[in-house]
């Protein structure tokens, strides 16, 4: 099975996925984050690194992040890279990630690639009201990123916004399942804790078959 997360920048994505994380047995799942899988500097397109656009889906290196969910998906494991956030650039070091029956896919720009699109079963998105979303990111980025304000909010009407109308809000419509984001209070939620849990349930009782048989 695998779930795709999606939403705004700041949209409650990442809370969204740890509530859920903590309601399913981690030995069933594996968490895939588009985040990490940015491209160094050198590698995106100068038109976007000019004015900073790391919300255009070029500024991804969606390829190996869709060739990395396929070998989890034959039961492969992967060397996942690291991005470092505060230097925009990702670290020599990689990290194994090894195959689970679940992969949970999160990012802003998932459901606007179809490829990317096509491989999930569940495709939920976090709808949040953009007032909230800046002030998150304001937030986030000032506190979490060593950046100041002024650059946070250049940033986001130069190209956070833009690309918000151009790819990530019209990919809502692809979504099964929409949900609030404007409180950590996940209406939901639940709904797909049990989803998931029903599928390890029949994943537990196939696994049971053989040994009954052996017995």
């Amino acid at each position: 099975m695998i779930i795709g997360i999606s939403g705004g920048s700041a949209s409650g994505k990442t809370s969204f996925t740890k509530q859920l994380l903590k309601k399913i047995d981690s030995s069933y799942i594996v968490h895939m984050e588009h985040d990490l899988y940015y491209k160094n500097k050198c590698d995106i397109p100068n038109k976007l690194l000019t004015v900073r656009n790391f919300d255009h889906p070029d500024s991804l290196d969606t390829k190996l992040f869709i060739e990395h969910i396929n070998r989890l998906r034959i039961n492969k494991r992967i060397e996942q890279p690291i991005y470092d956030f505060t230097t925009d650039s990702r670290k020599k070091e990689t990290k194994f990630i090894y195959p689970k029956p679940i992969i949970l896919i999160e990012g802003v720009l998932i459901f606007s690639i179809p490829e990317l699109r096509e491989l999930m079963d569940i495709k939920v998105y976090i709808h949040t009201d953009k007032d909230i979303r800046l002030m998150r990111r304001i937030l986030r980025d000032t506190k979490d990123r060593g950046r100041t304000i002024d650059s946070v909010l250049d940033q986001y009407n130069k190209t956070v916004r833009p690309m918000h109308e151009q790819f990530v809000e019209p990919s809502r419509v692809y979504s099964d399942i929409i949900i609030s984001g404007n409180t950590q209070n996940y209406v939901g939620l639940d709904l797909i804790v049990t989803k998931i849990n029903s599928y390890i349930s029949e994943l537990s009782k196939e696994s049971d078959v053989p040994r009954k048989r052996r017995a």
